[in-house]
Order: C-alpha cells, then structure tokens, then sequence
C-alpha cells in the first residue's frame, strides 16, 4: 500500500490540526489517465466505505478505495520544497509511466 513519509504525515496532522478535522482519516484516491499516467486525489474523509482499505502509516488513518489500491501499491506520498518556499505533496509512484526514482545527489534534492 502506499506509504506516509514522516515529512507528509507532519503536514497532513498540522492540516487536520488546522481545519479542525483531527481524527478524520485521509483518502487517497488514483486513477488511470487515457495516456496511461495516474492523477491523484486526497482529503480527510467524514465518511467510510465498507470497502475501503483503511490502515495507518507514520500516525496518520489512511483509507483507500477499493479501485485505487492497484494503483497504489508501493506509492510513496512525501512531502517536499520543489522550489524555494514552496512545498507540496508529491506521490512517487513505480505504478505511473512517468515515474522517475529520487536521486540522492547529497546536497538534499532528491526529487529534482
């Protein structure tokens, strides 16, 4: 299943924290584009499927639907400064087409 990096969950937890939405799991959703690349979705969910697959990683309630779980098998959300002063979430992903693995050039930029 797809894994929480200690960066996003810090994140994901201040966010909750933030909206007042702690306790709330987060979906995480993908699916195939017509190109074969896979498009993300995520939010805190009020609500569950009995079909979702729900499980934990690095202190944050993860749950998954039933059709993305394929998708995301072995996907990795961390959390990263692409650019100086501007964050995000990024999904690495061995599942999407366009999946480049980090590269640790020891100064820190593994995603660039």
């Amino acid at each position: 299943m797809i894994t929480v990096t200690a960066k996003a969950a810090e994140q994901i937890k201040q966010s909750a924290k933030q909206n007042q939405m702690e306790g709330m799991p987060l979906r995480i959703a993908a699916k195939r584009d017509e190109n074969g690349s896979i498009q993300y979705a995520m939010g805190f969910a009020d609500q569950q499927d009995d079909h979702d697959v729900t499980y934990n990683s690095e202190g944050v309630s993860v749950m998954v639907p039933p059709d993305s779980v394929e998708l995301l098998k072995g996907a990795t959300l961390d959390f990263v400064e692409l650019e100086p002063g501007q964050h995000n979430f990024i999904f690495l992903n061995p599942n999407d087409p366009d999946y480049v693995p980090p590269k640790d050039e020891g100064d820190g930029s593994h995603y660039l």
